[in-house]
């Protein structure tokens, strides 16, 4: 005669039958491929977005390079920087040059919208005609909008007659869409527009910011400030980011992780056993399973 709690231990067994994954055997479905992919081009564009920010970092370094080797340096004749062929090489912006002149007023210019010291209001724009005949655009300074109906005359008055300006050049800005100017005024120091609407002759390499003229005039516009040394906060983003797509896997990880526990039915105790490095992830399942083996068979004698 057989013993009743071998035979309910074998139906038991019988009627359990149950696939345990094993090892990363997990990622071998669709469901999960689909994740790693995700995690993959989540990791991807985090690492680009990264190195985006490590460009613009070292660009920010170029510029603060720039500002210790020029912004003091003894100035230079204008020819010597801005050649007749309009050649402007940007490791000479800041570069103070010396150029001699006549301040043509009928054509100042008002660049708009140029925030300072928390207000906004306009930079003035004088063309500087040097002996050639070439118009060299200095920026002479900033005035709040409070000052000014927005028209260039009104603007505080260059000194009159032959002068000697010291500026710091630096290169066109940029054209900004969706941007209109009145007359007299621009939207940023273009200086291709500005060579379109001053006739022609205008200095399209650089222009400069105006560091002192002589003789100088009676009213001046707010001086611009020294550029200050800052390389931003690009390497702290771009370690962000990096982080970030490191995290995308850590977070895949701890999915896999509860999936496996899940499917195994493991409680805590059982999934701190799955990460003890001194024994295999099989081992570790096949005590689970004798312990539930044994319980069942615990359950099936109390019953008879």
């Amino acid at each position: 005669m057989s013993d009743p709690a071998t035979n309910s231990h074998r139906l038991l067994v019988e009627e359990s039958p149950v696939a345990y994954p094993r090892g990363l055997s997990i990622l071998l479905t669709r469901r999960w491929i689909g994740y790693l992919a995700t995690a993959v081009i989540f990791a991807l564009a985090c690492v680009s977005l990264g190195m985006w920010q490590f460009a613009r970092l070292e660009e920010a370094r170029v510029q603060i390079s720039r500002i210790d080797q020029n912004y003091d340096a003894r100035p230079v004749p204008i020819e010597d920087v801005l050649p007749n062929d309009g050649t402007f090489y940007p490791s000479d912006t800041w570069l103070p040059v010396s150029a001699s002149g006549i301040y043509d007023t009928a054509n100042q210019l008002l660049v708009r919208s140029r925030p300072q010291n928390g207000q906004v209001g306009f930079e003035v724009l004088t063309p500087l005609i040097l002996d050639d005949g070439r118009a060299f655009v200095v920026d002479r300074g900033w005035i709040p909008s409070a000052e000014t109906t927005a028209v260039a005359s009104e603007a505080p008055a260059p000194p009159s007659g032959r002068v000697l300006v010291i500026a710091r050049v630096k290169p066109s800005e940029p054209s900004l869409a969706g941007r209109g100017a009145t007359d007299g005024t621009v939207a940023t120091i273009e200086l291709p527009l500005i060579n379109e609407i001053l006739g022609g002759n205008v200095i399209t390499g650089a222009y400069g910011l105006l560091a002192s003229e002589d003789p100088p005039a009676e009213l001046m516009p707010m001086a611009a400030a020294r550029p200050e040394l800052d390389e931003g906060p690009h390497l702290s983003y771009a370690l962000q980011w990096i982080l970030f797509a490191i995290m995308g896997f850590v977070g895949l990880g701890l999915a896999i992780r509860n999936e496996r526990r899940i499917r195994l039915g493991l409680t805590p105790s059982d999934n701190r056993m799955l990460l003890r490095r001194s024994r295999s992830d099989e081992a570790v399942e096949d005590d689970v399973l004798d312990r539930e083996h044994d319980t069942n068979l615990s359950r099936a004698r109390l019953r008879e």
